[in-house]
C-alpha cells in the first residue's frame, strides 16, 4: 500500500530530526545536581531540627553513659514496663538499667530500635530488613526509640541510598524504610491525626561516635 503524501513528508521530518539531534538547551538539567543548597557543616544540628519540626523527640547524648542515664530517666518518666528490643547490643543499654527483655511486640508500650542512618535534611530515620530488629519492630509499637551515633549522619536521601549499596552491595535489603516522625494521615476530612498507621511518638538518641 502506497505512503500518502502527508504520512510521507511527517516521516521525512522524523529522519531528519533523528539525523540532527537538536542539542540539549539546558544541559545542568538532567537530574544529575541536587536542587538543595548542601549545608555539611553540622549535618546533626540539621538532623536536630528537621526531625523537632516532623514531631520528633530528639536527645543528644555526649556518650553511652550519658545515653543510659537518658533512657532510664524516659522510661520511668513514663511508666513502660513492656519494653521491646531484638538487636544485641541495644539490649545491653537496657540491662545496664536492669530493664528485662520483653518478647511480645503486639503488646509491648515500647519498641527500641537502631537505624541504617539518618538522613539530615528530610529529618529521617533509615531502616532496613538486615537490621536484627527486622521489618516490624519501628511500626507495630505505639512508642519508637531509635538510638543512632553520629557517625550514621548523611546529608541527603540520596548520600544514604548511595552507601546503602556499598554496605549491601551483593545482599540488598529485602525491604527498606524511610521514616520522617510520627505515622500521620489527614485523610479524614483533612484534619492531621498521628499515630495512624504507625508509631505515635518517635524518640531519636543520637550518641556522639566518631
Amino acid at each position: 500500500m502506497a505512503t500518502s503524501p502527508s504520512k510521507e513528508k511527517i516521516l521525512k521530518k522524523i529522519r531528519e530530526a533523528l539525523s540532527n539531534p537538536v542539542p540539549l538547551p539546558f544541559p545542568q538539567s538532567e537530574g544529575t545536581n541536587t536542587v538543595y543548597v548542601e549545608n555539611r557543616d553540622d549535618v546533626v544540628v540539621t538532623f536536630a531540627e528537621e526531625f523537632t519540626k516532623l514531631q520528633g523527640k530528639f536527645i543528644f547524648c555526649e556518650n553511652e553513659i550519658v545515653l543510659t542515664n537518658q533512657l532510664a530517666q524516659l522510661i520511668t518518666q513514663r511508666s513502660w514496663s513492656n519494653v521491646f528490643c531484638k538487636e544485641t547490643a541495644l539490649q545491653n543499654y537496657l540491662t545496664a538499667i536492669n530493664i528485662s527483655r520483653y518478647n511480645d511486640l503486639p503488646s509491648c508500650d515500647v519498641s527500641i530500635t537502631g537505624c541504617e542512618y539518618l538522613v539530615a535534611r528530610t529529618g529521617t530515620i533509615v531502616m532496613s530488613a538486615a537490621q536484627e530488629s527486622g521489618r516490624t519492630t519501628s511500626v507495630y509499637a505505639p512508642v519508637h526509640i531509635c538510638i543512632a551515633y553520629t557517625n550514621q549522619v548523611v546529608y541527603d536521601v540520596k548520600d544514604a541510598l548511595k552507601t546503602l549499596k556499598e554496605k549491601y552491595a551483593y545482599n540488598f535489603p529485602s525491604f527498606t524504610t524511610f521514616a520522617s516522625g510520627p505515622s500521620r494521615t489527614a485523610d479524614i476530612e483533612k484534619t492531621l491525626v498521628t499515630g495512624v498507621h504507625g508509631p505515635k511518638e518517635v524518640f531519636c538518641f543520637l550518641v556522639e561516635r566518631t
